[in-house]
């Protein structure tokens, strides 16, 4: 499948996935970090950013999704790339390792291993974030934005430090969210999400220690799934790429050797 994407550096390939209602965009504190030591590829899901929608009747789910990115590395000529993501994306990342389709698979804060609580309580989170970045005109946006306390609204749900994000790349990420096709069929699956099956090949997972979205108890049940120890990205929130980019290039790299 064509899906829209951003490729820097050389050397072993390594496909970056977003989470729900992001663009590849997401992965710009870190991607150039990555490209030093990598052939980096950060894709935008089917129906997110600016890939088409997945054709008429297919569903948004995590498993379709993954479906995508698997013929999407085919395409590319990517043999068992190493592949890493977040929130979603870290979920997908898990699912390609556990088809064994993947050389390694590094998951931030990866979606599934809520209870019903924090899942309904993301879910509505999420949604809120959704209609505000519908709402909003870009011009108010644009404004607010550029203020401490507009950005504090804006991203303190996702990262720990709002400060340390430009306002147009939060502006680009909230257009990304209030205008994705996939976002409201996506978010409804997670309702049936479970964790994959036992991967195949090997996995980190980490998580944000501030994580307010996914909250970092949900990385004790990832330890249990995966067997083994979850790092936890110190002085991170969920989106812990723009908070601390060195930190997570070096969990990238790690991961991916």
């Amino acid at each position: 499948m064509e899906l829209a994407f951003e490729r820097r550096g050389a050397g072993p390939p390594l496909v970056l996935l977003h989470g729900i209602g992001h663009h590849w965009q997401a992965w710009l504190p870190v991607l150039d970090r990555l490209a030093a030591e990598r052939d980096v590829i950060a894709v935008d899901f089917p129906g997110f950013g600016v890939s088409p929608p997945l054709p008429p009747g297919s569903p948004y789910t995590a498993e379709s999704l993954a479906d995508a990115v698997e013929s999407f590395c085919a395409m590319l000529g990517l043999r068992e790339p190493h592949v890493a993501g977040n929130s979603l994306g870290g979920y997908v990342a898990l699912e390609l390792a556990s088809r064994g389709v993947v050389r390694t698979a590094t998951a931030l804060s990866p979606a599934g291993f809520w209870s019903r609580g924090e899942f309904v309580y993301a879910r509505a989170a999420l949604r809120v974030a959704r209609a505000s970045a519908r709402a909003m005109p870009p011009e108010r946006a644009t404004a607010a934005l550029e203020s401490p306390l507009g950005r504090m609204v804006a991203a303190g749900l996702m990262v720990a430090h709002p400060s340390r994000i430009s306002a147009e790349a939060l502006l680009a990420a909230t257009q990304a969210l209030g205008a994705a096709p996939g976002f409201d069929d996506t978010l409804d699956s997670f309702a049936w999400m479970m964790p994959p099956a036992p991967p195949k090949v090997p996995i980190t997972i980490a998580w944000g220690e501030h994580d307010r979205l996914l909250l970092r108890r949900q990385a004790v049940r990832a330890a249990r799934w995966s067997g083994q120890r979850v790092k936890l990205l110190a002085g991170c929130g969920h989106l812990p790429m723009s908070d601390d980019p060195e930190l997570v290039a070096g969990v990238l790299l790690e991961g991916s050797r």
